[in-house]
């Protein structure tokens, strides 16, 4: 039996990005699902800036209608889920974004989570995402790395440091159960974190891929 194809769409315009996150979602959908890629051209290499996010909304939605014949469901892989709505009116396709996926992941029994990532200018777009899923009274802020996002970036070690400082802020100060490394550029140091806490760290690329096997099976396009 062939396994169901998923497209990845990654909204930031970098194919290395994609291909890490490509590789994460296959090890964590095993032989369930065949994951394939696809990375936007005309976003930014990484998305760092609200303007950003809003624009990259429209190239998700047309490559996903590009590619909807060729696929059986989308997952939209990047943190404030761009074009996530559209893509699920436009496909009639189970789509599943790695925010919502990694909020809805965290909050499972009730557990007061946050956010760590490393764009503060996508701070008032992460904010907005529990609201819509009804979790507000189990969110406990996002918290942002010191540092450059993109210099961050170009320094993987520097990055994880980082990201593991912000990790304790949300959990010491603002009582986080779980913690959700926000933002699909992220998604190695996220698997990396996991073993230095004792708290979940929540890596988004996976729990999207556990979603969209969950929609799937329950024959839901959210």
């Amino acid at each position: 039996m062939t396994a169901p194809r998923i497209l990845l769409i990654n909204p930031n315009s970098s194919q290395a990005t994609t291909d890490m996150m490509v590789a994460i979602a296959r090890s964590a959908a095993s032989d369930r699902l065949d994951i394939l890629g696809a990375t936007a051209k005309r976003a930014p290499a990484m998305i760092v800036t609200p303007e950003a996010l809003d624009a990259a909304a429209a190239e998700v939605v047309e490559i996903a209608q590009a590619r909807k014949q060729t696929c059986d469901g989308v997952i939209v892989a990047a943190f404030g889920d761009p074009g996530l709505a559209e893509v699920r009116a436009a496909v009639a396709l189970p789509a599943a974004g790695i925010g919502e996926s990694s909020m809805l992941e965290a909050a499972q029994g009730g557990r007061r989570f946050g956010v760590a990532t490393t764009t503060p200018l996508l701070g008032p777009k992460i904010d907005q995402l529990p609201d819509g899923l009804g979790l507000r009274s189990l969110w406990t802020g996002a918290c942002f790395a010191d540092g450059d996002p993109l210099e961050l970036a170009r320094d993987p070690a520097r990055q994880r440091a980082a990201l593991a400082d912000t990790i304790r802020t949300c959990v010491a100060q603002d009582g986080a159960e779980a913690v959700i490394i926000g933002g699909g550029p992220l998604a190695q140091a996220a698997r990396e974190l996991q073993p230095m806490f004792e708290v979940p760290i929540i890596a988004p690329v996976p729990s999207a891929v556990a979603r969209i096997i969950r929609m799937m099976e329950a024959g839901s396009a959210r």
